[in-house]
């Protein structure tokens, strides 16, 4: 299977039928290398809080899918049955978000040695991944820390 068979499209695809409160808040995937995933996320009335300003959970869904796209890629292009699933998570907000936000990860090469790492040993892996958000501005709105554990399936 090829590095490049997942792609942004089939990523958002499956956000649909998979996770539909990500793809009705507006949460995209629209960049995805091997070693970079790109999502981004306009606010509107239905991703709002409160203050006038994106709701922190639809901030969490568009960081966590740069990091999980990543994992499912590398997955993916093992040909492997390994099974991934967020363990932790660590949020920080430094400025209201509003307008288009973009969320970016940028450790596709730490994915890939954990994938390897797992297989060769049969142990799960733990695998911490950061995914920071930024305005149209390229100011710094969030990040935001996933811890992900994958293992092989036996």
């Amino acid at each position: 299977m090829s590095k490049n068979s997942l792609s942004p499209q089939k990523v958002n695809f499956f956000l649909f039928f998979k996770l539909p409160s990500a793809w009705w808040c507006g949460v995209r995937l629209s960049k995805l290398s091997a070693t970079t995933a790109v999502s981004t996320v306009t606010h509107k009335w239905l991703n709002q809080n409160p203050f006038k300003s994106m709701y922190f959970a639809v901030q969490a869904m568009a960081a966590e899918l740069t990091t999980g796209a990543l994992v499912m890629q590398e997955i993916q292009s093992s040909g492997e049955k390994i099974s991934m699933l967020v363990l932790e998570n660590e949020s920080f907000f430094h400025k209201k978000a509003t307008g288009k936000i973009r969320f970016e990860c940028l450790q596709g090469e730490e994915v890939r040695q954990a994938i390897n790492q797992s297989i060769q040993t049969g142990e799960g892996v733990k695998l911490n991944l950061k995914s920071s958000g930024f305005n149209e501005n390229n100011e710094l709105v969030s990040h935001f820390q996933f811890v992900w554990t994958i293992k092989l399936k036996k």
